[in-house]
């Protein structure tokens, strides 16, 4: 029973990271109606360039500060140069300059870094108290911070006004922009807060992962079962989906398939679902009439 619940509370933590990588597809799916394949990339990129403040000098957590900022401001800025001109294109158009884009943070980073193996440090050091605990330090830590993230998202959608402009765009562009909001602004706000969320799930999961340029690829594809599996519109059911994913990948790793094929059960996971029920759990299936 000890190490079930150990095993349930790691899935949780992990599944704080993939939760965020979630939010962060759902973000982005809202504004284009694709997935951003590259977001994956854009979270190593942010943990690299944190990892290198702390090189420099600077403390964990002003580091953090830093990149979540400067996350934003990236995120502003594909928006503008690479995203917006690509609105009214077709879904292809978006997703290819996603992959692209994924290609180009990753050999860029493995360009400026090279592609070792790298120890990034913890924020959450000593223990968590006497015994055995269910989670380490920097699990515990990690589960902290994705979900005071994850709330802060909750409120900006829920009670403040450019949350429920980005709600009202995502539902019906149009009719947001004939009621006076400036769909393109806050879009590309959808983009920067998508980039911060990305950028927290990458540095929480760096002191789990190591940090190299390839090391989000299975964070991605965790969070995207999760968000397909609650909904991939729907922001309540991909964090739902962020956390159960996360849970039922060491369930499956620890006492089922072990670690070799638990990725290959969450595939088989991502293709029953999008079969069985295309819309997630949690979403809500459209119908047009013709």
């Amino acid at each position: 029973m000890q190490a079930l619940l150990h095993q349930i509370a790691s899935g949780l933590a992990a599944g704080g990271i993939y939760a965020s990588l979630a939010i962060a597809l759902v973000l982005i799916y809202r504004c284009t109606s694709s997935v951003n394949f590259a977001q994956g990339e854009l979270a190593m990129f942010s943990t690299y360039m944190s990892w290198a403040l702390v090189q420099a000098g600077a403390s964990w957590w002003v580091a953090f500060a830093i990149v979540v900022a400067g996350s934003f401001i990236l995120g502003l800025a594909l928006d503008k140069t690479i995203f917006q001109p690509l609105r009214h294109k077709p879904v292809l158009s978006v997703i290819a300059a996603s992959i692209a884009l994924l290609i180009i943070l990753n050999s860029l980073i493995g360009l400026l870094f090279g592609h070792e193996l790298r120890e990034f440090s913890t924020p959450f050091g000593g223990v968590l108290g006497s015994g055995e605990p269910f989670l380490s330090a920097h699990e515990a830590g990690a589960l902290l911070v994705t979900t005071a993230e994850l709330l802060a998202v909750f409120v900006f959608f829920r009670f403040t006004r450019f949350g429920l402009a980005m709600r009202a765009v995502a539902v019906n562009p149009s009719s947001a922009e004939l009621a006076g909001i400036n769909t393109n602004q806050v879009l590309a706000v959808g983009w920067g807060l998508a980039a911060v969320a990305g950028a927290v799930a990458g540095l929480m999961a760096a002191p789990i992962v190591f940090l190299e340029p390839s090391m989000m690829m299975s964070p991605l594809i965790y969070a995207l079962a999760g968000a397909l599996l609650g909904g991939i519109a729907s922001p309540v059911g991909a964090v739902a989906g962020g956390f159960a994913v996360g849970v039922l990948e060491n369930l499956l790793g620890a006492y089922v398939v072990g670690n070799d094929l638990k990725l290959t059960c969450i595939m088989l996971l991502i293709i029953a679902t999008l079969v069985l029920r295309p819309a997630g759990i949690f979403g809500k299936a459209t119908q047009a009439r013709v």
